[in-house]
């Protein structure tokens, strides 16, 4: 299978909060849009030191990752992100790893996208193409 890229927006979830509470002006909330790589093996948003640093996040807490080959690492873990991705978004935390923006599992999830492993593609899934339907059972 090859590479399936996406383009996302990635905002810092506090500041919209603090936008919300005018606190905070619409033009200060740090945002980035990136060439995400689409990992349906993957399970969480992994993001780059350098991303998370632009974005202004915390890192309140840490996890234990394990990648692909069996190599276990203790990462940070970011504060809330709003995930936007082909016009669906979702409020995620990531984990701080790497050099590039992966999407996983639970934001293919709560977005209701699937990957289109012929085409190289992210696409709606096909029972409601309009708007995600999260499955709760």
């Amino acid at each position: 299978m090859g590479e399936v890229r996406v383009t996302v927006k990635l905002t810092n979830a506090a500041d919209l909060a603090l936008v919300r509470r005018q606190l905070m002006r619409p033009e200060e909330v740090r945002a980035v849009e990136a060439n995400a790589l689409v990992d349906p093996g993957a399970v969480s948003c992994v993001l780059p030191s350098f991303v998370v640093q632009r974005l202004g996040l915390a890192r309140p807490c840490k996890q234990v990752a394990e990648s692909a080959e069996g190599r276990r690492e203790e990462v940070d873990v970011t504060e809330p992100i709003l995930v936007e991705v082909m016009g669906r978004s979702t409020v995620e935390e990531a984990l701080v790893l790497g050099d590039e923006v992966l999407i996983g599992q639970t934001i293919l999830a709560k977005t209701d996208l699937h990957v289109d492993c012929r085409e190289r593609r992210l696409l709606p899934h096909p029972a409601h193409p309009d708007q995600p339907v999260l499955q709760v059972k």
